[in-house]
């Protein structure tokens, strides 16, 4: 497969580049000319980001699994599309073609039909990393069915949370998921959610772990048994069904400054533009090479470049059950070389996490199939990039450190590999489309280079989201409030005397902890739900290997407290948000620095937590100043 828009040069990058903001509508008619549409276009872009409004290839028709398999039958139905690496590396690895993804989607769209899902629905997934989940996604987009896919370490009442905003009637699990050495009952998380949830109608099981689960008659289905139904049927053929550019894809929960998730909304036709042209030009991908994303589908990335991005594109994307130190910390090395991968798109975490266990993983390992590596989540600090670079990429595969959002839906900045410079620590420079803007506080535009600000970016692209789910509102005033006339970020960034980009870090109320965006507020509430707690104060604090840790400062009521306590308010958030959120640090404090007016510093706070006490600031405008020496003085190492 030829891809006509991949950018092969540095002259071209450039060329591109001012092409896309010169005439952004001609330039990305150009790009969408390469895939199949049921309907053409009649206009190309309409927006305005005061309402906000954006319209990407308005009148047009298409249904994005034709784009992700059906066009490649004629030439590739046998050419492997996912490869599945199984938790145990003892069992063996499954390996999908084009034409048997394309089989299973249909026959798993079938089931979907069966069980009364139609177009416009919502269907939310809650599964291990396993073929289903895939297979699952692609169904109900072959349907005209939004999906939403809910990370399976949530809780039982964030999936609740998640459903019932969604109003899905139907949600999709396992009996239960591999994670290593463990072995985790979802099927049990899903009846407890299930309780609460009054739009629910289905619930399909997919038989993994074979552990013992609970089956509410009339509710809940065997997926295997809904499969056979359908074999006796014959012919599974269900055609892609026919959806306008802007109709609903997905929607996928991001936290935000508030307690209360938000469901970021992706359409059709421009987040398929979106996602296919970002992969093949941030990774130059090559017809024949393997993907390896190490992403879980519950996380953007995981939708964007293990599942759509890859497809569209005609790629092989391998799609690894476990985690990264399971049975030993060279897996990620041993599926690198029994599977040829030739791109490893991985986090900052673990990439850190791995370096703790020195190179004796890495003896006996090629590797020699590597051509590029990547980053994602969170910016990389300049030792695990050298390491990464050294060590993995053997110092010849260029290091693509990307910077993007849930809801930005494909990667903003980067380096293309082997085309525009790297940098360490920098995701260097903005796609072609993407026009960032650096402002202050007041939402002055700092201009030149050498500066640093809040990210903005000035115009839209065809990946962004549209809304937040029920609530444009929101969406108005989280992103597009804060600088009229531009979408804001929430990240902090620098630009240097190059003209390259390093992000610096959440400007908001939100934590980055392993490369999952964590609201404060949403920690501060679950903690303020145990019986001894009066207030509760979250921030980040750097931690060597997650990049941000959360430190919680906790004041509770009386004497009663003690190390019981702590652990009891730690399995508060675990078992409302999920073991994600778990702070690193609770300190019980006997105050919170606060100004008159009431309001918490966190500034103070932040600065605290990390142990920098030489420039907290005039705190003589507190309530009670003594309370920050108090705090200092019982700080945790």
């Amino acid at each position: 497969m030829v891809y006509p828009y991949q950018i092969r040069t540095l002259q071209q990058y450039h060329r591109s580049r001012q092409d896309s903001l010169a005439n952004p509508e001609a330039f990305w008619a150009d790009i969408a000319q390469h895939f199949t549409w049921i309907r053409p276009w009649n206009k190309v872009l309409e927006w305005n980001f005061d309402e906000p409004s954006v319209r990407w290839f308005d009148g047009a028709q298409l249904n994005i699994t034709e784009n992700c398999l059906d066009r490649h039958l004629a030439a590739n139905a046998g050419k492997p599309a996912l490869i599945f690496e199984p938790n145990d590396p003892k069992d063996e690895p499954q390996v999908l073609s084009y034409g048997e993804l394309h089989y299973r989607v249909m026959q798993f769209a079938r089931v979907l039909k069966n069980n009364g899902v139609q177009k416009g629905d919502r269907v939310c997934l809650y599964m291990g990393m396993i073929p289903e989940l895939a297979i699952a996604l692609l169904a109900c987009a072959r349907i005209g069915a939004a999906h939403s896919v809910v990370f399976a370490g949530f809780s039982a009442q964030s999936l609740a949370d998640r459903i019932n905003d969604a109003q899905a009637k139907v949600v999709i699990t396992c009996d239960g998921a591999n994670r290593g050495a463990k072995v985790i009952p979802l099927k049990s998380v899903v009846d407890q959610a299930a309780e609460g949830c009054i739009s629910l109608r289905t619930i399909l099981v997919v038989a993994h772990c074979r552990i013992p689960v609970a089956m509410v008659q009339g509710r809940d289905r065997w997926l295997h048994d809904e499969i056979d139904r359908v074999q006796a049927m014959g012919n599974p053929k269900v055609e892609p069904e026919v959806m306008e550019a802007e109709d609903l894809l997905f929607i996928l929960y991001t936290s935000g400054s508030t307690g209360q998730p938000k469901g970021v909304v992706h359409t059709c036709a421009g987040y398929m533009v979106w996602a296919a042209y970002t992969f093949v030009n941030a990774f130059q991908y090559q017809p024949g090479q393997v993907h390896f994303c190490t992403a879980d589908l519950g996380w953007i990335t995981g939708h964007s470049y293990l599942l759509y991005g890859p497809l569209l594109a005609g790629a092989t994307t391998v799609m690894f059950e476990g985690v990264p130190t399971w049975p030993d910390a060279g897996r990620f090395w041993d599926i690198v070389d029994r599977h040829q991968v030739s791109i490893l798109y991985t986090a900052p975490t673990a990439i850190r996490s791995l370096m703790g266990f020195g190179l004796d993983p890495l003896i006996g390992k090629r590797l020699d199939s590597l051509k590029v590596l990547g980053t994602v989540g969170e910016p990389i600090n300049e030792e695990a990039w050298n390491w990464y670079h050294s060590h993995i990429g053997k110092g010849k595969s260029p290091i693509v450190d990307t910077w993007w959002q849930t809801e930005t839906g494909g990667i903003m900045i980067t380096n293309l590999a082997g085309v525009t410079p790297a940098k360490p620590t920098f995701a260097t420079l903005p796609m072609p489309g993407i026009d960032p803007v650096l402002v202050d506080d007041h939402g002055i535009e700092l201009i030149g280079n050498g500066v640093s600000g809040n990210l903005c970016i000035r115009a839209p692209w065809p990946g962004m989201l549209r809304t937040t789910y029920g609530d444009h509102e929101r969406c108005r005033q989280t992103y597009f409030s804060a600088y009229p006339g531009l979408y804001f970020t929430g990240d902090g960034c620098l630009r240097d005397e190059d003209g390259h980009y390093r992000i610096t870090g959440r400007v908001d109320d939100v934590l980055n902890v392993s490369g999952h965006r964590i609201g404060t507020a949403e920690v501060e509430n679950a903690i303020n739900k145990h019986p001894l707690v009066v207030e509760s104060a979250v921030v980040g604090f750097a931690h060597p290997i997650k990049g941000q840790g959360i430190y919680a400062f906790v004041l509770c009521s009386g004497n009663d407290w003690d190390a019981k306590t702590i652990q009891e308010i730690m399995d508060c958030v675990s078992r409302i948000i999920g073991p994600i959120a778990k702070p690193d640090k609770i300190q019980v404090v006997s105050g919170l620095p606060k100004t008159r007016s009431g309001k918490i510093m966190r500034r103070i706070l932040r600065k605290i937590a990390d142990g920098d006490f030489s420039q907290l600031g005039d705190t003589s405008t507190l309530i009670d100043p003594g309370v920050v020496e108090e705090i200092i003085e019982g700080r945790l190492a």
